[in-house]
This record gives C-alpha cells, structure tokens and sequence, in this order.
C-alpha cells in the first residue's frame, strides 16, 4: 500500500496531477491524501495588528469552512471518473505555511509520494513550475512527482534520467528508479550532457560502471550528447527520444536548477508537457 500526498488549491491543474496519479498507479493499492493548505497571512505590522483579532478570526473560520467544501466537491469530481477498488481518498485542511504543512502530513502519514500540479502561463511565458513547486522540492525530504497542467497520462515507455556521474547515487535512489521503471515496464535513458572533448575521471567511469551493472537486468541505455548548454542538451535529447518522463536528483541542484529554473522568459518552455520525479537520498 503506498501513501501519496497530493496538494490541491482547487485548480484545473491540480486536478489533473489528481488524474494523473489515479492513471499512474492504476494498478497499484495507494491511499491518496487529498491536501488543501488554508495559508496563515501575516495580519501584523510591526508590533501592531492591522486588524483585531476578532475579525482575523472570523475571516479564518469562513477561509477554512469554504476550503472543506471546496474539497467536497473535489471528492465528487474523482467519484465521476471511472472508479478503482485499489484506491482510497481522504481529505485534509490544513492552517498553515504550506512548506510546514506538507512536512508534517509527510511525517504523519508516513508519506512515500507527493504528486504536485504545476500551472504555467501561456506562449513563451509558460513556466515549468511556481514557487510552491520550487520550495516543496528543495525543502522536503521526500520524492515528489511534479504533473505539468498539459501533461495527461500515457504508458510512459521512455524515462530520461540526465547525471554527469560526479554523485555516487545510494541504492535507496536506485531502488526507486527501478520501481517507476518496472511500473510501466519503462527502458531507462541515462543521459549525460559533456563539453566537447570533456573526458571522464575515473570517479564518474566507476559510477557509469556501477549503474550499468545495478540495471544489468533491466531495459537501459547510457547516451552522451555534446553541448556547452545542459539545459538544451536534455532539450535536445528529450525531443529526439520522445521521452514520457525525466527522474532527477534534488541533491544535484546545480544541474537541477539549470535544467529547471530558466534565466529568461526565451529559455523556458520546451518540456512543460513531462512530468518531473525528483528524488532526495
């Protein structure tokens, strides 16, 4: 039985990460816990409060009364979709700074998954992920599988995991990718993005022959393309693979936020439809 965490704010978005993860482990048991993170805003000033507390007080029981039904109805949204004897559905409200809230349900409910919705804008400006996406990634120890708002579930045949073989990855890690692997019976890609003429240490030659032989008996291939940029050599290489989805290490966050978080509106944009793993050790 697995326990997956899904955020929600109520959005088409986060109802298609819901969708998503129903897709995903359709044949797997799992209960989903369905999160609704009622924020605590800063109603102070100083040392003042800008409204008394009377007032902050009704307007959060009204906040918080209009987010359980708010998950009502997402519980009867999911009932339409086709239903499956494997899952299980609970809800959850919480008062709280998002981070502080999603921690504690992932310690709670001894949480093996987070799926996380992202919402992007339109044309050039759309963006692989918000700032909650950003910080839940880098601020919470526990993998999360983040589900662009046009993604929509296929048999995910390819997986695309880019390193530049300089981390030693446990096999807590290993083991994880193989489980999504085999979920799917997915063949691995493992990509490495090099400058021209870069040659390897003995460091990363050991740890390429260490991943050869821990997926030995698995579908997997080792790829290495050649460009000074990384973020548009996994472009590149994601395009010409078709790939269904991209692992990624968090502790990695020098190739993870040049891959994820774009200096420009020009360079954003060409994988918003694949879904993201990011695993912590």
């Amino acid at each position: 039985m697995k326990s997956i965490l899904i955020p929600t704010d109520f959005s088409e978005n986060s109802l298609n990460a819901v969708k998503y993860a129903l897709a995903f482990f359709k044949d797997t048991p799992c209960d989903f816990y369905l999160l609704h993170v009622t924020l605590i805003y800063n109603y102070v000033s100083g040392e003042s409060q800008v409204m008394p507390l009377p007032v902050i007080e009704v307007i959060d029981k009204a906040v918080l009364k209009q987010a359980k039904t708010n998950l009502k109805k997402l519980l009867k949204k999911i009932d339409q979709l086709p239903p499956n004897p494997k899952h299980k559905f609970y809800t959850l409200n919480n008062y709280d700074y998002f981070i502080d809230a999603v921690r504690g349900q992932v310690d709670e409910k001894d949480i093996d998954l987070i799926v996380m919705g992202t919402k992007g804008a339109t044309g050039l400006k759309k963006v692989m992920m918000g700032s909650n996406t950003g910080d839940l990634i880098t601020r919470v120890k526990c993998p999360v599988l983040i589900v662009p708002e046009n993604a929509a579930f296929i048999n995910i045949q390819e997986i695309a995991f880019p390193t530049d073989y300089n981390m030693f990855y446990p096999t807590k890690i290993l083991n994880t990718i193989l489980e999504f692997t085999k979920m799917n019976d997915s063949a691995l890609r493992i990509v490495h993005i090099s400058n021209k003429d870069e040659e390897f240490t003995d460091f990363q030659k050991e740890n390429k022959e260490f991943l050869n032989n821990f997926f030995t008996d698995e579908k997997h291939s080792f790829h290495k393309l050649t460009n000074k940029k990384i973020q548009d050599g996994v472009q590149c290489f994601v395009e010409s693979r078709n790939i269904d989805m991209i692992i990624m290490i968090a502790k990695n966050l020098t190739l993870f936020q040049r891959i994820l978080f774009r200096p420009t509106v020009e360079e954003i944009s060409y994988h918003t439809d694949i879904p993201f793993l990011v695993l912590h050790e």
